[in-house]
């Protein structure tokens, strides 16, 4: 498993928590920015970066992605053709996203959520797998049609 990880300025600090975490459980990763929490810098930059890493990576590569809300992360990385990003809050968003969903990017909030319940969802969407049901092969494939649309 690789991840590749990016952050604007608001998750500079929560970035760093997560860095420890994978340090401690050997997980190799990439750390693609935001390196400074005072710049002024723009999410797009790292979903970009992040969601271009994962989709020409092999099916055991993840990203995490980190904005202030999470959701400007998750709509620029799912741009990318084969991204399945998915902002999560919770337990059941966490999970679901790679149970059902194979989501292969977690965008996560900085602001208004602590880093322990954000390193909570990191490790429950790390270590849940896809189903591999078909009706969510079949979900998937379909998201994959509209991808080839574009």
């Amino acid at each position: 498993m690789k991840i590749y990880i990016g952050t604007d300025h608001t998750g500079v600090k929560l970035k760093e928590k997560i860095r420890r975490y994978l340090d401690r459980k050997s997980i190799v990763y990439e750390d693609l920015g935001s390196f400074d929490s005072k710049s002024k810098d723009d999410y797009p930059d790292f979903a970009s970066k992040v969601a271009e890493r994962v989709s020409r990576d092999d099916k055991d590569s993840f990203g995490i992605l980190i904005c202030g809300s999470g959701t400007g992360m998750c709509m620029a990385a799912n741009k990318v053709k084969g991204i399945r990003a998915a902002t999560v809050y919770d337990i059941y968003s966490a999970k679901k996203a790679r149970e059902d969903n194979d989501s292969n990017i977690v965008c996560l909030r900085a602001r208004g959520i602590s880093d322990s319940k954000n390193m909570s969802l990191i490790k429950l969407f790390l270590k849940t797998k896809f189903s591999g049901k078909e009706r969510h092969i079949r979900r998937i494939r379909k998201i994959g049609k509209i991808e080839r649309k574009k």
